[in-house]
């Protein structure tokens, strides 16, 4: 499961759902002066059916990231499925959640609302920075972060792996430019962010020359990803310990700003339940 792609899908499902199939569009292009005469105003304003249901399911899944917190920390909860997985439901609901709490404030900032939702937002872009280093971090297929020795043992397997599978000498040279081309040099940040977007461009580059070559494509797909798998893995160990020292100074950075978010939203919901807007109630 992807969190990311599968949040992007129901984000779109429940947008086009709100804007079309509940009157939103017409409702949130409505000038705020007078969106208060708009037909479907008692249905998708904050206080309304839809728009207080909005807000609960959002508030809900933001909350969700804190099982993701607890099973990392709490011993007998390390068995309850994989790291990997509860991270992708960490992204879903961190994803999710601020769409229907954006429809729950129906594109109306201000006061303490305001300051709940931006710090919404400032926790899910910072949230984005977090998992584009988690994943440079290599881990086992349960999420157990892997040491530099295991590491080391299975770039050996890939390099055996390719050996065995590269038979002629052009194609031996084609396999070792690449690998020339994509060995880390100079480690910079700048390198960190856009490297695995080169070695993407230089991987097309070696398929479409051992394309040329004449290789069959059964055989032209196993180098290619053997190679990649090769040179990225390289790339892991050479940034290992600068990708886990960024990835520790963005846990101290994150963890506060989400403290600071569920405060927000608790005041808020506080106030809005002593001004009378109880829910369920319209």
């Amino acid at each position: 499961m992807n969190g990311l792609i599968w949040s992007a899908i129901v984000s779109a499902v429940l947008a086009a759902w709100i804007l079309f199939g509940l009157g939103g569009r017409e409702y949130y292009f409505t000038p705020l002066a007078v969106r208060g005469y708009a037909a479907a105003h008692h249905l998708l304003r904050p206080s309304g059916p839809a728009g207080q249901m909005f807000g609960i399911a959002g508030a809900a899944l933001m909350l969700m990231p804190f099982l993701y917190m607890a099973r990392k920390r709490a011993a007998g909860l390390k068995r309850v499925g994989t790291l990997k997985t509860w991270l992708e439901v960490h992204l879903f609901c961190g994803v999710v959640g601020p769409v229907l709490v954006t429809f729950h404030t129906s594109f109306k900032f201000n006061g303490i609302v305001s300051a709940a939702y931006w710090s919404m937002v400032v926790v899910v872009l910072s949230g984005f920075v977090g998992r584009y280093l988690y994943v440079r971090i290599p881990r086992s297929i349960r999420g157990v972060e892997l040491t530099r020795a295991e590491l080391d043992a299975k770039a050996d397997e890939i390099t055996a792996d390719l050996a065995a599978s590269v038979d002629q000498a052009s194609v031996a040279a084609q396999v070792d430019a690449f690998e020339r081309a994509s060995r880390p040099g100079r480690l910079s940040f700048l390198d960190l962010v856009v490297g695995d977007v080169r070695l993407a461009r230089r991987c097309r580059a070696l398929s479409h020359e051992l394309a040329r070559a004449g290789l069959e494509k059964g055989r032209q797909e196993a180098i290619v990803q053997l190679s990649t798998d090769r040179a990225r893995l390289l790339r892991r160990i050479a940034y290992l310990q600068q990708t886990k020292t960024l990835f520790s100074l963005w846990h101290v950075l994150h963890l506060p700003l989400v403290y600071l978010m569920v405060v927000i939203v608790t005041a808020h919901v506080a106030i809005t339940v002593y001004m009378g807007y109880v829910p369920f109630r319209w």
